[in-house]
């Protein structure tokens, strides 16, 4: 399966779970890279599709993505975001990042904090525009931590 029809195929088999919700919902779909874009808009039903931290929604990605690498298509990494709910929350993880860096910039302390590995991104990210600042992760699985400290330290 090509690019495009891994494209058109993620979003008709998203289109068709959301359907077992009794949603009837048109999803859009594009390509950044070598990830499958899929937006759900805004419906009575986000609750339900998003879940309790995001179950559902990292379930329903899950399943797309398998469903992919099954039928050996060229792109398998998808990223699925229900009514804004994954970039309003990476707006206020980035926030979050920048009043940590400034916490480490005032006191000197490093900071840790634990999060699942696409805040992670998110805060590795905002650091990268601080020469001052570096950010590391250790850990293995549940239990990786990120941490932000001053360069020179």
């Amino acid at each position: 399966m090509n690019k495009e029809e891994s494209v058109q195929f993620a979003q008709k088999y998203l289109e068709d779970l959301l359907s077992f919700f009794g949603a009837n919902i048109t999803v859009s779909s594009t390509c950044d890279e070598d990830v499958i874009e899929l937006s759900v808009p805004s419906n009575e039903l986000n609750s339900l599709l998003i879940g309790r931290n995001a179950e559902t929604l990292r379930s329903l990605q899950y399943i797309v993505s398998t469903v992919l690498r099954n039928k050996e298509a060229m792109f398998t990494r998808v990223n699925i975001d229900i009514a804004d709910y994954k970039k309003q929350r990476a707006d206020r993880i980035a926030a979050q990042a920048r009043e940590w860096i400034e916490e480490v910039r005032r006191t000197g302390d490093s900071h840790i904090v634990s999060l699942n590995a696409a805040d992670r991104r998110i805060v590795h990210r905002v650091a990268s525009d601080y020469s001052d600042i570096r950010t590391f992760s250790e850990g293995e699985g549940y239990d990786r931590k990120l941490t932000i400290a001053q360069a020179g330290s």
